[in-house]
């Protein structure tokens, strides 16, 4: 018997019986998703790798975790948790209309309290799960009336754990997280239990769609080539995955071409409302991608999180999070004839910007609802992040119903969800007098106020109606340098650049446009707005317009649906007419994947100092984000971006000025080509069928051959290549045991790093392209890689030896320690040596010394990423002391086993008189049990400075996962024991 197993006698029994049973069901039955109902299969069997046998999340009893060997307080409350759910007492069966039944669910009427009524729905959610999950650990009662009376303790930012039901990855942040599961089965393996233990025990789909470029375009075989080009690049990574995808159950990997993760997402992985082994529960999910948020427009909870946050999910583990205030978003009428829901979300992400909602829900309502096309929520919900909201939410009703059956969900899996949404009190029934709730802060939009639009030219954002577009263009070029400025001298303003294009003449200016793209999930997953490109394109082409041969024109669907109705309505020919042939299935130009310019173009550009122009139907805008040569960059909906490709710049009224010269010598103006909304209306009708949504998803994991043959070994550990630099075996587990680590001592370490406020996870992760001088770069170079090969990080996140020497790379890095010098490098204290980042905290380690970091307020702010909390404990970090944290990487951070601690209020390193060039002791207790949520320690310097700050471990979940050194060493050590 271990350690761990003696310090549970007399509760061990009941525990590890709760997890056996939880990881058999998760390894041995399946989802249907024309069902959404469980059948089962044998043990491992194939059918649960089977994409039309969808793996199912863990039981609804939350599995109790022990926490630590030595922690007496542990022990006794796993010795007092509740073997049973704390409120299956609610527990109810839901009624087919037909006789039998659904299943059962925790029912919130039955809970008889008036103030659920009154709740938004996207908290009724959290409410929902928090009352399923209930095992007195990982969540109490205590988190549930903290949700109940969620007017009250929103405001007093109150922490909640929150399961989900499910994860979403796409290829650039999943590899890491399947290298982790790879890492944790060799772990398994070592330590002599079972590493086939390890898989996710709740749904995760990865789609691979980051990859992509359009390196070829205006071309009939574009889809092709850049298919191969993008095999030939990501090969290496993609059979991981494929591996991933066949060792792993519980797991679905999505191949390359098949189309956008969220759009994928939308038509097909959303359940709404799960049906797990006769539990009903909403669907909820967190993706490692900031646009996950586009499920919120199906009425499905989902918002982006960082890869340790995913990966907690994925194993089980509930996420804390800051209980939301919700903005309550009232729409209103009807959108005009001709405006677009691209000109809609522009309109709401302007309005949210101003109101302020970082951090909040955003949930809408209104009459407006009752006409406003799925598709058209979608685009609003997907653009959350540029609005600063955790989610845009649009609670299920009858439009999203509609949805459902057009996208190919079966009659019953309809009846199932509407049925138990309306008994659980999250249905919006627009026939009745809506129940009022309670939001913490109030907006409201007419939609027929909505006008024609774009954003730009570097912010999503900055909004500018269509009629104020030429006169907002030449504010841009007169006004300074910033997000809506050039500082063009004027009389530079209109000068015309000649050059030579494939052998004849052409001229480029200030404004005109050299990429012109229909790209990103935002869009390309709305009928209207892309049959709605379609018909400009055809009425342009029966006017003879043509686009000029040097723009840079593409379109990448965010599914084969999208090609299937394009050609259903004869129209893809005049898309290709005017050069916007397809040229992938995938992100592209939105994360800067547009490829090269033409050279001449290029050259013309960038030698003339031209403010060139790109205009995309994306999300993100930022300045050289979309291409290294497109200053001003334009987000706009898919009809627009046809529209100023023909016109060939920004710099017109479309109102006022011709867009061409028909093929009879007319001139040729905007409401020439612009469709009406019935038009659209009716191609939409006729050319979007139910049909083309079965028929893409029912072979979406076979379709691509290059996928197909690649070749991966059926095994379950993997075989780790040593000389991979993209694939590396991480050092995580190199020397566990069974017995925890327990809290280590912080002895005299130096400090690697000294910040001041408002470093962010930009400047802390690596990301971009691998500077040449770089470490990152050397390590290639030793290992045979050409600089031409270098790619991105990105691209090599699953290799932990790039990525470690890329933590603190950033050229902008402003650290104290170098006085004002600006980059990657610290100062090596003991020699006094100034090295890059990564060589000096190499020089600690191998010296045996251990290193904290200091930093200002808000430590680790921006989007939320794995590496920027992996990076620094693989350089030997111990702990951060800051002012605050932001967070998400504050709990990152825990999950990694770096100590987090808060100088008190009104302290910083500035005025305790700190210069960095101490050695720090921290005072931390030496056993575990000592050790108390947000309790104060001192903290010793070796020049007799001393200082009290609080340890920022906020509850007893995160107090365990830093005794066993981080939150998957603790997964582990816990699976082992319930399986002993």
């Amino acid at each position: 018997m271990t350690l761990f197993a003696a310090a549970l006698t007399g509760t061990r029994s009941r525990i590890s019986a709760s997890l056996s049973a939880a990881a058999s069901y998760s390894a041995c039955v399946s989802l249907s998703p024309s069902t959404n109902s469980i059948s089962g299969s044998p043990p491992c069997s194939t059918a649960a790798r089977n994409f039309h046998d969808w793996r199912s999340p863990l039981s609804h009893r939350a599995a109790v975790r022990s926490s630590t060997v030595v922690a007496d307080r542990f022990e006794r409350r796993f010795a007092t948790a509740a073997s049973r759910n704390s409120y299956e007492g609610i527990l109810t069966t839901l009624a087919k209309p037909g006789g039998g039944e659904f299943g059962k669910y925790y029912s919130l009427p039955a809970l008889d309290d008036p103030r659920i009524d009154r709740l938004p729905f996207s908290v009724r959610i959290l409410l929902e799960s928090a009352i399923r999950n209930c095992d007195e650990f990982q969540v109490t009662e205590k988190d549930v009336e903290k949700i109940i009376d969620w007017e009250n303790s929103a405001p007093k930012q109150v922490e909640i754990p929150f399961k989900p039901a499910r994860v979403l990855l796409q290829d650039f942040t999943g590899v890491p997280a399947v290298v982790d599961l790879a890492c944790m089965r060799d772990a398994m393996n070592k330590l002599g239990s079972d590493s086939n233990k390890i898989n996710p025990l709740v749904p995760v789909d990865l789609v691979i769609d980051h990859s992509v470029q359009v390196d070829v375009a205006r071309s009939e075989n574009a889809v092709q080539e850049n298919m191969i080009l993008e095999f030939q690049r990501n090969k290496e990574r993609f059979a991981f995955l494929k591996w991933g995808s066949n060792a792993f159950r519980n797991m679905l990997v999505v191949p390359p071409g098949s189309g956008i993760v969220h759009q994928v997402n939308l038509e097909y992985l959303a359940r709404v409302v799960f049906n797990n082994g006769g539990i009903l529960y909403p669907d909820s999910v967190v993706g490692t991608d900031s646009h996950t948020t586009m499920i919120d427009g199906l009425g499905v909870a989902g918002w982006g999180v960082g890869g340790i946050e995913a990966e907690a999910a994925m194993l089980g583990q509930p996420m804390s999070m800051v209980l939301p205030g919700v903005v309550g978003f009232k729409l209103s009428g009807k959108l005009r004839s001709g405006v677009t829901a691209t000109d809609l979300v522009l309109t709401v992400t302007q309005m949210l910007r101003k109101h302020g909602v970082v951090g909040k829900f955003v949930e809408f309502y209104g009459d407006g609802m009752r006409e406003l096309p799925l598709a058209d929520r979608a685009t609003i919900a997907n653009m959350s992040p540029e609005y600063g909201a955790t989610m845009g939410f649009f609670p299920v009703d009858h439009v999203a119903l509609q949805y459902l059956k057009l996208s190919g969900r079966s009659d019953e899996t309809v009846a199932m969800i509407e049925s138990y949404l309306r008994a659980n009190k999250m249905f919006v029934d627009h026939s009745q007098a809506e129940v009022e709730r309670v939001y913490s802060s109030y907006l409201e939009l007419n939609l027929e106020e909505v006008e024609p639009c774009v954003s730009g030219p570097k912010r999503p954002h900055d909004r500018v109606p269509l009629k104020e577009m030429k006169a907002d263009w030449q504010s841009c070029l007169d006004s300074k340098v910033g997000f809506k400025g050039f500082a063009i001298p004027h009389e530079s303003q209109k000068k015309v650049v000649d050059f030579t294009f494939k052998g004849e003449p052409a001229q480029i200016k200030h404004g005109d446009v050299v990429i012109a793209a229909i790209t990103s999930c935002t869009n390309t997953s709305n009928p209207s707005v892309m049959l709605g490109a379609a018909l400009v394109a055809k009425k342009a082409c029966d006017l003879g317009l043509e686009v000029k041969p040097w723009i840079k024109t593409s379109l990448a669907p965010g599914s084969g649906v999208v090609t299937k109705y394009l050609e259903k309505s004869g129209l893809q020919r005049y898309l290709n007419q005017l050069g916007f042939h397809i040229v992938g299935y995938g992100c592209t130009t939105c994360i800067g994947n547009s490829g090269d310019l033409d050279e001449a173009v290029a050259s013309a550009v960038s030698q003339n100092d031209i403010v060139a122009a790109a205009v995309l139907s994306g999300n993100r805008n930022f300045e050289g984000r979309v291409h290294p040569h497109t200053r001003a960059n334009y987000l706009a909906s898919p009809p627009l971006v046809v529209a100023y490709a023909l016109a060939g710049t920004v710099d017109i009224d479309f109102d006022k000025e011709p867009i061409g010269t028909s093929k009879d010598g007319k001139k040729v103006y905007f409401k020439d080509i612009w469709p009406t909304s019935e038009e659209i209306a009716n191609v939409v009708q006729s050319s979007v069928l139910p049909d083309m949504f079965k028929s893409t998803y029912e072979t979406i994991t076979t379709e691509n051959p290059m996928w197909n043959q690649l070749q991966v070994p059926p095994t379950s550990l993997y075989t780790w290549d040593a000389s991979s630099t993209y694939i590396h075996d991480p050092p995580y587990f190199k020397n566990i045991t069974m017995s925890p680590p327990g809290p280590h001592p912080v002895k005299d370490a130096y400090c690697l790093l000294s910040f001041g406020d408002s470093i962010t996870t930009d400047h802390i992760s690596p990301a971009g392209s691998i500077h040449k001088d770089s470490p990152a770069a050397k390590y290639l170079v030793e290992h045979g890689v050409e600089r031409k090969d270098f790619n991105s990080y990105g691209s090599r996140r699953g290799n932990d030896e790039v990525m470690a020497r890329g933590t603190f790379a950033n050229i902008r890095l402003v650290n104290k320690l170098l006085k004002g010098e600006v980059g990657p490098k610290t100062i090596h204290i003991p020699s006094g040596e100034k090295l890059s980042v990564f060589d000096a905290a190499m020089q600690y380690r191998a010296d045996g010394h251990d290193t904290v970091i200091l930093a200002g307020a808000e430590y680790g702010s921006g989007s939320s990423r794995d590496w920027a909390a992996k990076g620094p404990m693989l350089l030997g970090v111990k702990a951060v002391i800051a002012k605050s944290f932001e967070r998400i990487h504050r709990s990152n951070l825990v999950g990694m086993g770096i100590i987090p601690l808060c100088f008190k209020s009104g302290e910083d390193s500035e005025t305790l008189g700190l210069t960095g060039h101490e050695r720090f002791t921290i005072h931390l207790p030496i056993s575990a049990a000592d050790i108390k949520p947000g309790q104060d320690v001192p903290i010793t310097t070796d020049n007799g400075k001393s200082f009290t700050c609080t340890v920022r471990f906020d509850t007893e979940v995160e107090l365990a996962y830093y005794n066993h050194g981080g939150i998957l060493p603790f997964v582990i050590r816990n699976l082992i024991s319930a399986n002993q």
